[in-house]
C-alpha cells in the first residue's frame, strides 16, 4: 500500500470538493455584450464591390445581352461553331468560309451558297448559348452584316426547339453587291413565361451566294442601353448594393500571352471595329463587352470603377521589363485618360466619339494581377515604373500593387483567398492585428469553396465568419469582392466552380452566398463599435456597426456550429422599439440553390420588440443581420 501524506490527503479533499461544486453549479450562459457609445473605428464606404471577368462564360453567354454564339465566325479552330445548316422544303445549302469581311477586324466571312425552288428556303440556324432565352411579348432587335449575290430576301425566325413554330420573324431585303449592314427588330408570341428552349434561322428563298458577318439578336437590356447587359443580371447586382467593379477582370486582364491580353483599344467603337480575342479560359471572347461597356456598367449601377492595368506579364510566364515596357506604361496611361479626361483630350474625345462625352470618375488603379506568379520576380521593377508614369500624370489615383513589394510605395495591397469553410472560420481574425502603418488591403478577390457550380451553405457560413472579420477590419480593409461572381449553369460552361450567381439563357438564381453578400452590404454602419463576449461557441462570429444619421445598430451574428448557440444579448443603448431580423438558415451545410430550385435557401425578415438585455437563440447553419434602433 503507498504512503499518501497528510498534506496529499488535503489537496485531494479540496479538489474533490471543487469538482463536486462544479457539478452542482449551473453553467455560466454566454454573452455578447455590444457598447455602441464606444466607437473603434470608421467603416469603409467602399467596402464590398463586384469583380468579373470572361470565365464560366460571364460575359458572352452570361450578362451581356448578345443571344448569338459565335457571331463573328471566330472561334479558333471550329469557325462555325454553333452554326448549323437549316431549310424549308426541299431547299439546301453550303456552308464555307468566305475570304472577305466588312472590315479590317473581320476580315473573313461565313459563305452560304442558296439552292431553293418556289416556295423552299435554305440558310443557317444558331443555337445560341445552350439554347435562346425567349419571353412572351418581347421585343428582339437584330442585325448582320450580309454582301448579297443573288440570294436577296432573308427571312429571320425565332424557333420553339420542340414544336417547330417561329414565334417571332422579321423580314429583311438585301441590296447591291457590297458590305452592308442591316438592322431588324421583332416580337415574341411564344406562351412560356421565359425558356431557353429556342434557336435562330436566317433562311433565303432564292438561289445564290450570300456572305454574313457579325450576326446579332439582343434581348431587352438594362435600362434600355444598347449594346448592354441583361436586366435580371443588372437587377441582381443592384441588390447586392455594391460601390465599385473591378475591371476587366483577373486572369482576364492578363490574357495567356501578351498577345492575348485585354487589349483595352481594340474593345472600343463599332463592334464591326472589334476583332474578338481568346479568353485564357479558352473560348473566345467576341469583345461586346468593351472597356466603355464595362464603364457603362458601373453608371447604370450608380458605382465607380476600380480599372485594372495590363502590367507586361500573361499567365504562360510572358513578360516585358526596361525599354519594352514603356509602350505598355503609355497603354495605360491612354486608358486612364480615356476614362478620365475630357473632350479636348485626345483619348476623352475618342469616348465622346464612341458616345460618351462625359468622362467617368475614378480613384484607383491596379497594376496587374496576382503577380506573385511571376517566376522571374519582375513585378517589383514594372510596379515601380508604371507607377512613376501614372503618378506624373495623375497624381490623385490611388495605385494598387498585387502582392507585397518593398519599393513603388503603393496605397493598397490586393489579397486574394480560396478557402474551405474552415479555413475561413480560422482566418476570420487574421487581420485583426495587422500592421496599419503599411498599405491598405484590397481584398479584390475572395470565395469560400464548396458547393458547385454556386456555392452550397457551408460556403455561405465560411463566406459570412470572413466577412465579420472584413467588417472589424475596414479600417484597414477599404475594398472586397467576391469572385467568380457569375457562372452558366449548362454542362460545358463552367470552368470554375463555386459562383456566386448562377443562370442559363432564360432564368437565374442566387447561391446562399449571394444572399449573405446581399445581407452584409445592405447593413453596414460608418463605424464600428466595441464588443465583449464570453462563453460562445469556437464557430460564432459577430460584428458590430453604427450608422450614425439612422441611429441604427447593425449586428451580425455567424453560427457556424450545428448546434443552437444560447446567449445573452446585452445593448445598453438600444430603444424599446422593433427590430428587424434577417436570417439565412438551412438544415444543412451541404444544402443549396439551384436552376431549378432557385430559393431553396433565402432571406427571411421579422421583426420583434426589443430590450436592452435579453435572453437570444442562434439556430445552427444560421447567418442572422439584426437592424436595433438606438436611444
Amino acid at each position: 500500500m503507498k504512503h499518501v501524506s497528510g498534506a496529499t490527503l488535503k489537496r485531494s479533499i479540496a479538489l474533490s470538493s471543487l469538482v463536486l461544486c462544479a457539478a452542482v453549479l449551473p453553467a455560466q450562459r454566454a454573452s455578447l455584450t455590444v457598447d455602441t457609445s464606444a466607437s473603434i473605428a470608421p467603416v469603409s464606404p467602399m467596402l464590398y464591390g463586384l469583380m468579373t471577368e470572361e470565365i464560366n462564360y460571364s460575359y458572352d453567354g452570361g450578362l451581356y445581352a448578345e443571344m448569338v454564339r459565335n457571331r463573328s465566325f471566330q472561334h479558333r479552330g471550329k469557325n462555325f461553331a454553333s452554326w448549323l445548316p437549316a431549310s424549308r422544303g426541299n431547299g439546301s445549302v453550303e456552308i464555307e468560309g468566305g475570304t472577305d469581311g466588312p472590315s479590317t477586324a473581320l476580315p473573313t466571312s461565313m459563305k452560304l451558297t442558296i439552292k431553293a425552288a418556289a416556295g423552299e428556303q435554305a440558310g443557317v440556324a444558331n443555337t445560341g448559348y445552350w439554347g435562346m432565352g425567349v419571353k412572351p411579348s418581347t421585343t428582339y432587335t437584330g442585325s448582320l452584316y450580309a454582301r448579297p449575290d443573288g440570294a436577296r430576301n432573308a427571312h429571320i425566325l425565332l424557333i420553339a426547339d420542340t414544336s417547330g413554330e417561329a414565334v417571332a420573324t422579321a423580314d429583311v431585303a438585301l441590296e447591291g453587291t457590297a458590305w452592308k449592314q442591316y438592322t431588324f427588330t421583332m416580337k415574341s408570341s411564344a406562351k412560356t413565361v421565359a425558356s431557353s428552349t429556342f434557336h435562330l434561322e436566317i433562311l433565303f428563298d432564292q438561289p445564290g451566294t450570300v456572305g454574313l458577318q457579325l450576326v446579332s439578336l439582343m434581348g431587352p437590356t438594362y435600362k434600355d442601353r444598347a449594346n448592354g447587359n441583361r436586366a435580371d443580371l443588372m437587377g441582381m447586382m443592384a441588390d447586392m448594393k455594391p460601390h465599385f467593379l473591378r475591371l476587366p477582370g483577373g486572369n482576364y486582364l492578363e490574357g495567356d500571352t501578351i498577345k492575348e491580353r485585354f487589349n483595352w483599344k481594340e474593345t472600343i467603337g463599332p463592334l464591326v471595329d472589334r476583332p474578338t480575342h481568346r479568353s485564357p479560359w479558352n473560348y473566345t471572347s467576341s469583345d461586346g463587352m468593351g472597356l466603355l461597356e464595362f464603364l457603362e456598367w458601373t453608371e447604370d449601377l450608380k458605382i465607380e470603377p476600380v480599372l485594372a492595368v495590363y502590367a507586361g506579364y500573361s499567365l504562360k510566364g510572358e513578360h516585358v521589363t526596361g525599354a519594352e515596357l514603356k509602350p505598355f506604361i503609355q497603354e495605360a496611361l491612354d486608358e486612364i485618360e480615356y476614362v478620365t479626361g475630357d473632350i479636348t483630350t485626345k483619348w476623352g474625345a475618342e469616348r465622346a466619339k464612341n458616345g460618351h462625352p462625359a468622362p467617368f470618375p475614378l480613384h484607383y488603379v491596379e497594376i496587374g494581377n496576382e503577380d506573385f506568379f511571376d517566376k522571374a520576380k519582375t513585378y517589383e521593377d514594372r510596379f515601380d515604373d508604371f507607377a512613376k508614369a501614372i503618378r506624373a500624370k495623375y497624381p490623385k489615383l490611388q495605385l494598387i500593387t498585387t502582392m507585397p513589394i518593398t519599393r513603388g510605395n503603393p496605397d493598397v495591397q490586393d489579397d486574394h483567398y480560396y478557402r474551405s469553410p474552415e479555413e475561413m472560420f480560422a482566418m476570420a481574425h487574421m487581420y485583426d492585428k495587422t500592421d496599419r502603418k503599411g498599405p491598405k488591403i484590397f481584398v479584390g478577390e475572395w470565395a469560400t469553396r464548396t458547393g458547385s457550380p454556386t456555392p452550397d451553405f457551408g460556403a455561405a457560413l465560411g463566406d459570412a465568419a470572413w466577412m465579420t472579420g472584413m467588417e472589424r477590419n475596414s479600417d484597414i480593409i477599404i475594398m472586397s469582392c467576391y469572385a467568380p461572381l457569375f457562372v452558366n449553369v449548362n454542362p460545358g460552361g463552367m470552368q470554375w466552380p463555386s459562383d456566386l450567381i448562377g443562370y442559363d439563357a432564360a432564368r437565374a438564381y442566387g447561391s446562399p452566398s449571394y444572399y449573405a453578400q446581399a445581407l452584409f452590404a445592405n447593413h453596414l454602419g460608418d463605424h464600428t463599435v466595441k464588443t465583449d463576449a464570453t462563453g460562445l461557441n469556437s464557430r460564432f462570429f459577430w460584428s458590430a456597426t453604427v450608422s450614425t444619421a439612422d441611429k441604427v445598430l447593425h449586428l451580425k451574428l455567424v453560427n457556424g456550429s450545428s448546434e443552437t448557440q444560447q446567449l445573452t444579448l446585452n445593448i445598453p443603448t438600444a430603444s424599446a422599439r422593433k427590430a428587424t431580423t434577417s436570417t439565412l438558415h438551412a438544415a444543412s451545410r451541404w444544402e443549396t440553390n439551384t436552376i431549378e430550385r432557385p430559393e431553396a435557401v433565402k432571406t427571411v425578415v421579422s421583426s420583434a420588440d426589443w430590450k436592452a438585455s435579453l435572453p437570444y437563440s442562434v439556430p445552427g447553419n444560421t447567418i442572422q443581420v439584426i437592424d436595433i434602433p438606438l436611444k
